[in-house]
């Protein structure tokens, strides 16, 4: 048996599809590395990356990478970290400083970057290692299970939103009020844009203008495309949904010229554009994915200053797979939060 304190609870995967609540050795942090204990982990679609197998796992393997917890140990090398300061970990591991994107600056793009939750344990669990150069600090003002969603689909929108091309009082659409859209919606409220949002029903209009938009457009009834122009057109289009290819390439023909779509949401379609759709106006189709620790601080800070928050619902980390499957089945509104006692 092993003694007090030598072990902790985590929920991995065995298998595609398999979960497992067990216990796991404590391992101190290597060289360049910390131990985190933690307090809260997200729950993403990008986790079924993992649960599902859809990438090469070294099983088991423990998912999430939504984390937030408190400094315990540190590695060897490590400096600007301290026991005891909470700080967040992400969907990026750690990039190696050495590759070429990182040297030209790019450090989210790095070739040798791990992925948490699928290279190395992630944080359904009540402790973790993580890279301390893929850490982010956590504002004193937010709460770990707030700060949680945070880290990814919060980081996601930001910063493909604080990264677009869009001026404060241009029209900013929104596909999708989800877990990433009800987040994009708020962020891009508060950055000054005029906001419209894009959803299925009538029943979400509501909803949409709460989290802050000015017009709410309601695509199972019409074209968004003929809504964004009565409009004037969009400056940029933030595809927070993964619904379809046919849902997104309506919403670029919604473009003013030189307009952008951004394409957040990982859907199996592919996306049907027509080459006219593009060159007409100047029209593009980028994707954005995640981004860097000291963006992931910027999202955090401001937050705090805006008052963006997530729409969350919490569980236990023993009940990590109803959590999941939750979000998967789309139950969830809009996010799933682990806690760990």
């Amino acid at each position: 048996m092993a003694k007090a304190g030598s072990t902790y609870r985590a929920v991995q995967v065995l298998s595609p599809g398999k979960l497992e609540l067990t216990e796991k050795p404590l391992l101190d942090p290597k060289p360049g590395h910390v131990r985190v204990r933690l307090e809260a982990c997200g729950v993403c679609h990008s986790d079924s990356f993992t649960v599902e197998g859809a990438f090469p796992i070294e099983w088991p393997r423990v998912p999430g990478h939504e984390v937030v917890g408190r400094i315990d140990m540190v590695g060897a090398g490590v400096e600007g970290w301290k026991v005891g300061q909470r700080v967040g970990i992400g969907f990026l591991g750690g990039s190696c400083g050495h590759c070429g994107p990182c040297r030209d600056g790019n450090l989210a793009t790095c070739r040798n970057q791990k992925i948490t939750g699928v290279h190395h344990d992630g944080g359904y669990a009540e402790v973790m290692i993580a890279k301390a150069n893929g850490l982010m600090s956590v504002p004193d003002d937010l709460s770990s299970v707030d700060a949680a969603p945070l880290l990814c689909a919060g980081l996601t929108t930001f910063g493909a939103l604080r990264n677009a091309p869009a001026k404060a009082g241009d029209l900013v659409a929104v596909l999708g009020i989800g877990g990433l859209g009800h987040l994009g919606l708020q962020y891009a409220r508060h950055m000054g844009f005029e906001v419209a949002a894009i959803g299925r029903g009538a029943d979400k209009a509501e909803l949409a203008r709460k989290l802050g938009a000015h017009h709410y457009i309601d695509n199972s009834v019409g074209s968004s495309a003929d809504a964004l122009l009565a409009l004037g057109g969009a400056a940029v289009v933030l595809v927070t949904s993964s619904s379809g290819g046919r849902t997104v390439s309506d919403t670029v023909k919604g473009l003013r010229p030189g307009g952008v779509a951004i394409v957040l949401g990982a859907g199996p379609e592919p996306i049907e554009v027509t080459a006219t759709d593009l060159l007409s106006g100047g029209r593009k189709i980028e994707g954005a994915l995640t981004g860097t620790p000291a963006t992931g601080e910027a999202t955090l800070r401001f937050s705090v200053l805006s008052g963006v928050t997530p729409m969350i619902e919490t569980m236990p980390l023993e009940r990590a797979p109803e959590a999941y499957a939750k979000m998967m089945t789309g139950k969830a509104r809009f996010r799933m939060v682990l806690t760990m006692a």
